[in-house]
């Protein structure tokens, strides 16, 4: 999380790995000089309709996305994530991703995908009061809501808030999901531009119902069980309670989230403002050449595991016990954090593009704590660290740009984790996109969760190394080429993981990932392909379970009919990926786990589609799973599988004041 305080946009936009934009997508950039708003009190109400965002750190300027190309997807699930089959269950990145550590960490992550994240909320810039309402809802009553309004109460000063509701009780017994995740952003600069303010404060709750898997996946192929319901699943218990017609589970893994950040900075420059003729209107514009920053990061997390009617033999791995009628099993886990960074920035260069270098230094406060009825435990640490960088952004055509950034942790139980980070890229300008290059490493701690875990009858701890990640990548998007491609390299050594027997280890000889991806779009008047492949192959014994090869192809008819009053994207589309071992999923542990005795032949996922668009409403139907008309579910880990053929639906209308 500290990483991405520094990387901002920039980073984000050079992930490599990341989709090939199209015409109308929230990444294209904006010019950042078209647009010249006043910063006195009063509105030019006559102006145009001007929607825009930044995020920390970075001076580029995106616009909301209105595109219908890909508006059916899922879009927790882009461009290669892999749920349990049930909406809103943990999920991960076929596309192999370590976890981007540094410092202490509590260390769940799977469902990260669906959270919001303070580091990477949307700070707005708008002229009207702005609001987007979505919805959709899928068989066996999948759902998700969502709303967003955000408005500047004055020119210089903008607030956002955000909340989105997904639940999903799941075509499969006992495997309800039920989230909740809130945002809030507000930034503010001062009309003489030295002093910025930039606020975020998110919640998120996730819940999972856990059924263990299948018992008997041939059941699957049985007519007997074509109501996915009646399968037999490992946690099955019927003498426990529903929530109205749905019935849950006695096994339930809950995480909760919250965090507040603050980062304020007084700028010192050169002033120059300027009025029109008759002294009505001001533009006020200052050169920076130094500034300090302060920087305040509080984080609360929590997670909890409950098993209200434990059975002796779930727990046969790790422990015995004989449990009686009113036992149960829990385990909490709670994390808090307090990070106080200053920052010292100075400017070089033309005021359009200035070259910023940053050194500043941090303290951490960092508690763990595990309750487990009986009693407790509790981790106190407190650590110091550097930082220091140089960025350069391309905010117009045929501009370089590079960022560098360092952080070393060198007090307290983290000293010697650290981030060393570098890309260097070049707009290439009139559309033909942009290409870049560029190298990182991270050392960091074992996560606190995978060297402390206890409940009432048992105790696991672990002692591990430092775990070191280097990554090199290089990547080339184009928007008039309609293409993407990349390749991305990775060197691990003393890999931290759930291995096989369910026990937490660490993998010490070093082993290489390298991943090849293209995106490429073909358009014959209103006929438009779209094909994205993954290449990707682990060496050196790696305790990873990817897919070789994956792919994706959607083949739409898009066009406006009615007099151009109605736009319409609609289609089929497929995904798939070769035979592999998939990773396992542990609900004890919440997480997923390697294993190498379960193989899956060619899983393939099918799709038609309709998308419409309509001014600013855009909704879709979907018939998703098709492919489940001719084979069996596509098998995801062993035990679970995705769902039966759906129809989902969904919508999102922008309102405007």
């Amino acid at each position: 999380m500290t990483l991405s305080l520094f990387t901002g946009t920039s980073w984000a936009q050079n992930q490599p790995g990341a989709p090939l934009t199209l015409p109308g997508d929230p990444n294209q950039q904006v010019d950042t000089n078209s647009y010249n708003e006043s910063n006195t009190d009063e509105w030019e109400q006559s102006q145009n309709v001007r929607i825009t965002y930044k995020k920390l750190g970075s001076d580029k300027e995106y616009t909301p996305d209105t595109s219908i190309h890909t508006f059916h997807r899922r879009s927790f699930l882009q461009p290669w994530y892999q749920d349990l089959g049930n909406q809103g269950s943990p999920a991960r990145n076929l596309l192999f991703t370590p976890e981007y550590r540094v410092g202490p960490t509590l260390g769940y992550h799977v469902y990260d995908v669906y959270r919001f994240d303070k580091d990477s909320v949307k700070y707005y810039n708008t002229n009207r009061p702005y609001s987007s309402f979505g919805f959709q809802l899928g068989s066996k009553l999948e759902q998700k809501a969502e709303i967003m309004h955000t408005q500047n109460i004055r020119p210089n000063w903008n607030v956002a808030v955000q909340y989105r509701k997904t639940t999903s009780p799941g075509f499969y017994l006992i495997q309800r999901t039920n989230q909740d995740n809130a945002s809030l952003s507000s930034k503010y600069q001062s009309i003489d531009k030295h002093y910025n303010l930039h606020f975020a404060a998110v919640y998120n709750r996730e819940q999972q119902d856990e059924n263990g898997g299948m018992v008997d996946e041939s059941q699957l192929s049985n007519d007997r069980y074509n109501d996915r319901q009646t399968i037999d699943v490992a946690f099955r218990n019927d003498a426990y309670g529903s929530s109205g017609s749905v019935r849950r589970s006695s096994v339930t893994n809950t995480q909760r989230d919250y965090g507040v950040m603050l980062h304020h900075s007084y700028t010192f420059g050169k002033d120059d403002t300027t009025y029109n003729e008759d002294s009505t209107r001001m533009s006020v514009k200052l050169i920076p050449r130094f500034s300090i920053a302060h920087h305040f990061d509080l984080h609360s997390e929590k997670f909890e595991f409950k098993d209200l009617r434990p059975d002796s033999l779930r727990y046969t791995p790790f422990f015995n016990y004989g449990f009686g009628t009113t036992d149960s099993v829990f385990m909490q886990q709670n994390w808090l954090k307090v990070d106080n960074r200053l920052l010292l920035n100075g400017f070089l260069g033309k005021k359009e593009a200035p070259l910023q270098f940053t050194a500043g230094i941090g303290n951490r406060l960092d508690n763990f704590k595990t309750e487990y009825i009986i009693g407790n435990e509790t981790q106190n640490i407190s650590s110091l660290y550097i930082t220091g960088g140089i960025k350069k952004e391309a905010l117009e055509e045929k501009q370089w740009y590079y960022e560098a950034q360092a952080i070393l942790y060198f007090a307290g139980s983290a000293s010697g984790n650290s981030v060393l980070q570098g890309t260097i890229g070049r707009d290439l300008g009139n559309d033909l996109g942009d290409i870049s290059i560029g190298a990182q490493q991270h050392i960091n701690n074992a996560p606190y969760n995978y060297t402390t875990y206890i409940n009432q009858y048992d105790t696991i701890k672990a002692s591990m190394n430092n775990e070191s990640v280097t990554m090199l990548f290089g990547r080339f998007n184009s928007e008039r080429l309609k293409l993407g491609l990349g390749v991305r390299s990775y060197l691990i050594q003393n890999y931290i993981y759930l291995n096989d027997r369910n026990m937490f280890d660490q993998h010490a000889p070093s082993f290489n990932i390298t991943q090849v991806w293209l995106r490429k779009t073909f358009r014959w008047r209103s006929v438009v392909l779209d094909n994205e492949l993954v290449y990707q192959q682990p060496t050196g014994g790696a305790v990873v379970n990817i897919p070789q090869f994956m792919g994706k192809h959607q083949l739409s008819l898009e066009r406006y009919i009615f007099k151009n009053a109605l736009k319409i994207a609609t289609g089929v589309q497929v995904r798939y990926y070769s035979p592999y071992t998939p990773a396992g999923y542990n609900p004890f542990f919440n997480r997923y786990n390697y294993q190498n005795s379960y193989t899956v032949d060619d899983q393939i996922q099918g799709a038609v589609f309709f998308n419409f668009k309509v001014k600013r409403f855009r909704a879709y139907i979907m018939g998703d799973q098709i492919q489940q008309f001719f084979m069996e579910n596509m098998k995801i880990a062993p035990g679970y599988a995705a769902q039966n053929f759906m129809i989902r639906f969904g919508f999102n209308w922008v309102l405007l004041n």
